[in-house]
Parts: C-alpha cells; sequence; structure tokens
C-alpha cells in the first residue's frame, strides 16, 4: 500500500501555533503520513513559489490550517497563504484536485473559512479536549479508513416468498427432467416408468408428484396411463435449450 502524501498549508501567526504545526505533522508522520511543511522542507534561499506549486500538485491531501490569520490573507490573497490560494483556484495547476483540500480549524471562539472553501465540511481542532477524537478522524479520512463503513443491502424484506419457492422448484424441475430425458435416451421405446424416475431421483412422493404436476403443466410430458409417461416435443425443446443428455 502506498503512502499517502499530504502537504500541510498554514500560516505563520506564532511560534506557538508553528509549534502545534511541526506537532500534528510530526504525529501525522508518525501514523503512516508523508506529511510535507515548510520547517522541514525549506532554507534559507530556496524558491517558496516552486516548493508550494510542487507539493500542492504532488500531494494526495491538502491541509489548510485556517486560524483568524489565515482565512484572512487567503480572503486578501496576501503572503504565501494568498499564494497557495491562488494556484489551487486558477489553472496554474490544473493536476490539483479541489476534493482533496481538507480545511482545519484552529481558531479562538469563530470557525470562518476562506471564501473559496465556504462549502468543504472541515474538521475543528479548537478544542484542546477533542483533539485526539479529531486527529484519529484526519488519519482515517486520509487512510480511507473510516470507522463506520457502508454496510451491503439486504433483501427486501416485503418481497414475495414464493419467489425462492419458485426459484427451488425450477432448479428442482431441471433435475426431475434431467431424469426423464436420461431414461429416455437409455431406452428404445417412448414410454418412461414413473418408478424409474422416483428409482433416479430418490425423493419423497409428494415431491415427485409435485414435479410431474409442474412438467404436465408446461407439457413437457405426457401421461401414459398410470405407470408411465412419454416425452413431448416441448419436452424435447426443454433438454436441448438446458443441455440435458
Amino acid at each position: 500500500m502506498s503512502i499517502p502524501k499530504v502537504f500541510i498549508s498554514y500560516s505563520h501567526d506564532s511560534i506557538t501555533h508553528k509549534k502545534w504545526v511541526l506537532d500534528l505533522a510530526t504525529r501525522m508522520r508518525n501514523n503512516g503520513i508523508d506529511a510535507i511543511i515548510d520547517q522541514w522542507e525549506l532554507q534559507l534561499g530556496d524558491d517558496l513559489p516552486h516548493f508550494m506549486e510542487t507539493h500542492l500538485a504532488n500531494s494526495d491531501k491538502i491541509i489548510m490550517v485556517c486560524t483568524e490569520n489565515y482565512v484572512e490573507k487567503a480572503n486578501n490573497g496576501t503572503g504565501g497563504v494568498g499564494y497557495e490560494k491562488m494556484i489551487i483556484t486558477s489553472n496554474l495547476l490544473k493536476k490539483i484536485d479541489e476534493n482533496k483540500i481538507i480545511p482545519i480549524i484552529r481558531q479562538v471562539s469563530t470557525t470562518d473559512l476562506p471564501t473559496f472553501l465556504k462549502t468543504k465540511l472541515y474538521i475543528n481542532f479548537s478544542k484542546v479536549s477533542e483533539f485526539e477524537f479529531n486527529f484519529d478522524e484526519l488519519i482515517r479520512t486520509i487512510h480511507g479508513s473510516p470507522i463506520y463503513k457502508k454496510p451491503p443491502v439486504g433483501n427486501n424484506p416485503f418481497a414475495k416468498i414464493m419467489d425462492d419457492s419458485n426459484l427451488k422448484v425450477h432448479d428442482s424441475l431441471l433435475d426431475y427432467m434431467t431424469a426423464v430425458v436420461q431414461i429416455y435416451n437409455s431406452s428404445s421405446g417412448i414410454y418412461i416408468s414413473k418408478v424409474a424416475i422416483k428409482n433416479k431421483l430418490k425423493l419423497s412422493r409428494i415431491m415427485l408428484e409435485h414435479l410431474e404436476e409442474k412438467a404436465l403443466e408446461a407439457n413437457y410430458i405426457k401421461a401414459d396411463g398410470i405407470t408411465d409417461v412419454t416425452l413431448t416435443k416441448a419436452g424435447k425443446t426443454y433438454a436441448i435449450n438446458n443441455n440435458i443428455e
């Protein structure tokens, strides 16, 4: 399984905030995610726009840590945050799929998102007490391993029970006709003994009579007296269509 690559976009609000983002990225890497942040990747003199463009395009997910300052910069198009927003919302990098953006709220008393992210579901990391739960949800989302998986669709509880019964009867009728055709093929005459059919199928008397009635109704056989039946033209066609030999 490939390791998901995640680019973390954030604003340098304070030393405390940079440390929080660093700790978040470190925990993500410890949980099987290739988290990318500038604190690890950039050195003095590196090309900042190239770093942003490359990782925004090549990452599987983009996390945007939305503080009040981040939202303001994104809306005003200022700083590195504004440049990243321009990349995502423009045609500079068509490879970017906006569905891979995950907004994270990291604010004091609001849950504001940049205007271009207003329609997206977000995870709120503002409360320290809820960090572990939200972190678990975040990494599960990135790994595609949700806690609750959609169950398969079951059977209609109001469907007629006869549907299954008819299927069983059809299968049993095929077995009955197979016995009839095999006995017919092994004899030189046209008469097929009911006793021979019973001995071949080893069914109860009730089931045998039931299948005989079904075969008669379908005109696959004709009764010849009390003890014998004959194979009809329709019965021979049924045998050919069902590959009975």
